[in-house]
């Protein structure tokens, strides 16, 4: 970070690979918090009205579900939608790790759970003062869980795919390595040759290739990963 307003999230893997985010600051993350709270609310009305016509049975029914919506609408969206709930989705940002890899379940149901927390004394207040205060917009959840909210735009600009052939992965691949090789190769032309290279043989024991066809390779993984297929 360069400073305390620095909205910038740098990350180095242990490849040596930098990762980059922009943070969110408060009033986005306010704003699809709403988007969500009507969605919520518009559903547990036309619940309401279903549940009612089971008389009491219908109303206890409707208090589990209620319950249990209220609490895991984030959490599912946040784990099986890339980090984004309708409403992050609307303003284009999503729930990282705080070393930038996808938002997993322990870390989405920590940040959720204490929601609860960051609710005092109301209105979110205590949440508010915590994203203000803390350098990376974090809340006591995300604090709490290593998660932190950044933006997420559409990337097909941002970046040039070198001029390799795609090709899926030979061998099975963690979520690191993954956004580990698409980084290496977004930044294809920010990399010297021989650094590349030098990052190609640090994988040899899971590529089996180093040097120039070590790089070409892990280029056309990172190809592949990112959406190019010819």
């Amino acid at each position: 970070m360069n400073n305390d307003y620095d909205t910038s999230y740098d990350v180095e893997t242990p490849e040596a690979i930098d990762l980059s985010a922009q943070m969110v600051g408060p009033v986005p993350r306010v704003l699809a918090y709403s988007i969500d709270l009507a969605i919520r609310l518009v559903v547990l009305m036309l619940l309401t009205a279903l549940f009612a016509f089971l008389g009491e049975a219908g109303w206890g029914l409707f208090m589990i579900f209620s319950f249990l919506f209220e609490w895991f609408y984030p959490v599912l969206f946040e784990v099986l939608r890339g980090g984004q709930t309708p409403g992050k989705k609307m303003l284009q940002i999503a729930v990282v790790n705080d070393d930038l890899t996808p938002v997993t379940w322990s870390t989405s149901i920590i940040r959720n759970l204490l929601r609860a927390v960051d609710m005092l004394p109301f209105a979110y207040v205590l949440g508010l003062v915590s994203m203000t205060c803390t350098q990376h917009f974090q809340r006591l959840g995300d604090l709490a869980a290593g998660s932190i909210v950044v933006h997420r735009r559409a990337t097909s600009k941002a970046f040039s795919v070198p001029q390799v052939k795609p090709q899926p992965a030979a061998m099975p691949l963690t979520l690191e390595d993954q956004m580990a090789i698409a980084s290496f190769t977004r930044r294809h032309d920010q990399i010297s040759e021989s650094r590349q290279q030098e990052l190609a043989d640090i994988l040899e024991p899971l590529t089996g290739k180093k040097q120039r066809e070590g790089v070409y390779y892990l280029q056309g993984i990172g190809a592949w990963l990112l959406g190019k297929r010819e």
